[in-house]
């Protein structure tokens, strides 16, 4: 029971969405449209190079001043109405002063770029609107008065993840804390094992599924969830869904995907808000991650730079929050079930069903909410094949409710919510304008097209500073979670594949089909990805460009400048590149369960017999007990955990006191608030390369329910550790240390590749040319050579 609970009487709660927030939100948009107007009447001012050059300049200083001196914070909107007005001044100079008809191909190339800088400027104009105001949530009591604690159903979505993954989220939703066990019903929703599944035409396919459906029965039972299953695999996630709304009967609705591991403390944080306001449909909190997604792993970056997601689930979901537009992630989420069913459950037009139910709800009148803790373990894709195959899925879905769900026609958004699903929707667009600035360089050196009718002077003065603006922007609100270049980076990783998946969708909406994200992949050597033959292609081609750009400067007698200036472009391609051709080298992944880093003190012995094989909980004061249970208890470190294992750091002075036969762990769990002594297995040991730590690797052999409830507590059911473990994460750069890192990170990881090419080539070389030689000169020298040894053995 949490010590939170409290059953005294709380006064009357006001609405998460209420009349104070309402109004801010709406004085916060009315200065908006006031500004709006003034900056549009100063964007039109026409004006000479040089009093453009000192206007610029003038904005730029007082943006590099604000920040220097600590009056961002106080002065937010001023600062972004800078950075929009510079944006807007340079959107005004590009289109009225720099196109013109130079001839069809030139022309069509020109408008093609142009489009995407429009793009851009736009999503940076959103953002901003977006995130003028991040909200800042803190969790909401729960309500303890007779008839207030809502009932809730715990969803875990299941098709192909492993019986062992499942296990664990299975096992962290029945021990999560509530006041009324009763209340909390979890459902094991079984999309791998349908009857469609299990009477299919494919006899293997057809026992694979059916040997699921008993497994996963008896998996449910063992710990005491329910279990269903439904007859046709219609609609993917969503279907299974609405299916399993069917059989329920709860107040409240929590999603969890098959491998989002809940902490202890998930419900007392989240259901409170309900609570507080009928009118609110959400609780989303944050998706966060135990193991490095492909790009973090590759570059060896895991831990020492923000995750990808970050950004989104620190700030951008917060800013969505305040203009009441935070919206469904598909897990980690609370949702009421009365309002879901006002809409018919979760929407199934697109595959994103749930960005498309948010926007339902949202349009009903309903209220969200974010809170932005962790309150969940995840994993993302292990490798860049099912990395890409994940966001192609989110990048066609969000495509899809761009294109068939109009929020500018929606009745019952607010102009806020209408501008916030806007810009999540259409940001997915992306790939088409990362594809055109890749292009630009080429068109220009190689094809000799002119697309930008302008002087290297009015660039600077228009142009250059707009882009500085956007960057001294992009890192004030989002430094700390995003460094400088590494969107660029993900982006163009994720730009070959997605550019082609969204034109499918343009040209038929309704085609994309819902593709699960592969989980548990493992890689047993290091290999080049499967995907990386349009990226080796691209890198070829900007090769070739500043090959090209370098022979028309040293020859060129005009148009020097450009030609700088369009190397220089086509020099930071090639540096997100060389970190791209790096992630693209896929790094082994052997371990099952990733190993989260912790500091934990614990001690270990020898038990004594009559306590073997099971899990003991003791409280506190059990002291005494537990020492009597262990026999001679040596004390520890525990460095790194995981619910299967853990690895020990002693002392270097105490390895020799090291028994390699202990038995039993004695911990602190702290999400139980009781001492846990856990049977283990010694798996390996070893002195540390400094020679002042000895570490050894342990395995929990407890596989008991009540084992299992001991060690999944224990390694992910702390809500204070994630938070922790997050904010260290988390840490800022700075705009040239991001680009710094990312040209280091490029030519570190592509000097290993041109490595490994140079010595596959000679390697191929040998095999094919060298040998045969070799072995050709040998036959022809054999009969030379038996002679000589015939005479060596007569005389």
């Amino acid at each position: 029971m949490s010590r939170q609970h409290t059953n005294n009487p709380r006064p009357a709660p006001t609405p998460v969405g209420g009349p104070r927030a309402l109004a801010t939100r709406a004085g916060i948009l009315a200065l908006w449209l006031v500004v709006a107007v003034v900056l549009l009447a100063a964007v039109a001012i026409r004006v000479d190079l040089a009093a453009q050059g000192v206007m610029a300049g003038s904005a730029v200083a007082l943006m590099l001043l604000m920040r220097s001196f600590g009056y961002v914070r106080r002065l937010r909107v001023f600062f972004l109405l800078i950075s929009s007005f510079l944006l807007l001044r340079y959107l005004w100079w590009r289109t009225f002063n720099t196109l013109a008809y130079d001839g069809l191909a030139d022309f069509i190339f020109m408008a093609m770029l142009y489009v995407a800088e429009v793009y851009g400027i736009a999503v940076a104009l959103l953002s901003f609107f977006v995130n003028i105001h991040p909200l800042k949530r803190d969790p909401v009591p729960l309500d303890l008065r007779p008839g207030k604690l809502p009932t809730v159903d715990v969803l875990i979505p299941t098709y192909n993840e492993p019986t062992e993954l499942l296990e664990i989220t299975l096992r962290a939703a029945l021990d999560m804390r509530y006041p009324q066990a009763s209340h909390v019903r979890v459902y094991l929703l079984d999309d791998g094992g349908t009857l469609q599944k299990r009477t299919q035409a494919s006899p293997a396919k057809a026992a694979e599924a059916q040997q699921r459906h008993i497994d996963l029965q008896a998996l449910a039972r063992r710990h005491g969830a329910r279990y269903l299953t439904r007859d046709r695999n219609l609609n993917a996630k969503a279907g299974n869904v609405n299916e399993a709304l069917s059989h329920c009967v709860g107040d409240l609705v929590l999603i969890l995907d098959a491998d989002h591991v809940p902490t202890v403390d998930f419900l007392e944080k989240t259901v409170g808000f309900f609570q507080q306001d009928e009118k609110l449909y959400l609780v989303q909190t944050p998706h966060f991650f135990i193991n490095p997604d492909p790009v973090e792993k590759n570059l060896d970056m895991f831990g020492r730079m923000p995750p990808e997601n970050e950004m989104f689930y620190a700030v951008i979901q917060r800013g969505l929050d305040f203009w009441d537009g935070a919206y469904f992630c598909g897990s980690a989420a609370v949702i009421r079930r009365a309002h879901l069913d006002e809409v018919g459950g979760i929407g199934g037009v697109s595959i994103t069903e749930d960005a498309e139910t948010a926007m339902k709800l949202h349009a009903k009148g309903y209220r969200s909410a974010y809170l932005n803790e962790p309150l969940i373990s995840g994993l993302q894709p292990e490798t860049f094949s099912s990395f890409i195959v994940q966001r192609l899925r989110w990048a066609q879905g969000m495509v899809q409710l761009f294109l068939l769900r109009n929020v500018f026609t929606m009745k019952g958004l607010s102009i806020a919510q209408k501008l916030c699903y806007f810009s999540n929707t259409f940001y997915w667009f992306f790939s088409y304008a990362r594809v055109m600035l890749l292009l630009a360089p080429m068109a220009y050196l190689v094809l000799d097209l002119r697309f930008y009718n302008a002087s290297i002077a009015e660039f600077f003065v228009y142009g250059l500073p707009a882009m500085t603006g956007a960057i001294l922007t992009s890192d004030y609100l989002f430094g700390r979670y995003r460094w400088t270049l590494i969107s660029e980076l993900y982006e163009m990783l994720q730009s070959l594949f997605s550019l082609q998946a969204i034109l499918m969708v343009i040209k038929n909406p309704r085609a994309p089909s819902f593709n699960v994200t592969p989980k548990g992949e493992h890689l047993e050597h290091d290999t080049v990805s499967q995907l990386a033959g349009p990226f080796y292609f691209v890198y070829a081609m900007v090769v070739l460009t500043m090959v090209v750009g370098l022979f028309k400067l040293l020859h060129a007698n005009e148009h020097q400048d450009v030609i700088i200036s369009a190397l220089c472009w086509d020099l930071l391609n090639l540096v997100i590149l060389n970190a791209c051709i790096g992630v693209l080298y896929e790094r082994k992944q052997r371990r099952a369960s990733p190993r989260v880093p912790v500091d934990l003190n614990a001690e270990v012995a020898v038990q004594s017999e009559r306590d073997a094989g099971v899990t003991v909980q003791l409280d506190p004061q059990q002291s005494a007990e537990a020492d009597r249970i262990l026999d001679d208890p040596l004390p520890c470190r525990i460095v790194d955990i995981s619910s299967g294992g853990a690895q020990l750091q002693f002392a270097i002075e105490l390895a020799g006191q090291v028994n390699l036969d202990m038995n039993r762990l004695r911990v602190y769990n702290r999400a139980l608030e009781h001492d846990s002594l856990i049977p283990i297995t010694v798996r390996s040991s070893f002195t540390s390369p400094d020679k002042r730590r000895f570490l050894v690797g342990v395995q929990f052999t407890d596989r008991s329910v009540t084992g299992l409830s001991e060690t999944v507590a224990l390694a992910s059911g702390d809500s204070t550790r994630w938070s922790e473990y997050r904010a260290r994460r988390n840490q800022r750069l700075g705009i040239f240390g991001g680009i710094v890192l990312l040209v280091r990170l490029g030519t570190v990881h592509v000097s290993a590749q041109y490595y490994l090419f140079c010595k596959g080539m000679m390697s191929y070389l040998h095999r094919r040319l060298v040998a045969p030689v070799l072995a050709t000169r040998l036959v022809a020298s054999l009969p030379y050579r038996l002679k000589r040894f015939y005479r060596y053995l007569i005389n």
